[in-house]
């Protein structure tokens, strides 16, 4: 049985949690590797140099939008390409676990599916943007289907 009284904060604690680890990824991106190293990176695997900064980009507003509850769904849904790409790409070849040199696919795909868990239960507890209470918008919706 789900416990409805603190399921929500389950919710806040997965996406702080999610939040803080893309901005932790994408500060080792900016600040260890540098924009241009990461984008040579990107280049070095056959993608335009210029994807690194979208992906940048895109981990960086992710990950705050996660922290803060700002379009939970969408931030969380945004990052899952990010690592399904990064074990296609990179960690794939490496093997499962992350331990292994070249780091495994171990550690994104279990990130993708906590994205993918979190996309689903929504926003939880203070967040600066609820989205829509999906339960009264299907009610609101059967409501007027039955008039």
């Amino acid at each position: 049985m789900i416990d409805s009284r603190t399921v929500p904060y389950a919710a806040l604690l997965l996406r702080v949690t999610l939040g803080a680890l893309f901005l932790a990824h994408a500060s080792l991106k900016l600040f260890v590797f540098t924009p241009a190293g990461t984008a040579k990176f990107f280049g070095s695997l056959g993608f335009p140099p210029e994807l690194a900064y979208l992906i940048m980009t895109v981990e960086v507003l992710s990950g705050f939008a996660l922290i803060l509850g700002v379009w939970t769904r969408y931030a969380a849904l945004a990052g899952i390409p990010i690592l399904l790409g990064a074990i296609f790409t990179v960690h794939g070849a490496a093997g499962f676990f992350f331990t292994n040199p070249k780091g495994g696919w171990e550690f994104p795909a279990f990130w993708a599916i906590a994205l993918a868990a979190q996309a689903l239960l929504g926003d939880g507890a203070y967040a600066l943007r609820p989205s829509r209470d999906v339960a009264a918008a299907s009610g609101q919706l059967s409501g007027a289907h039955s008039r």
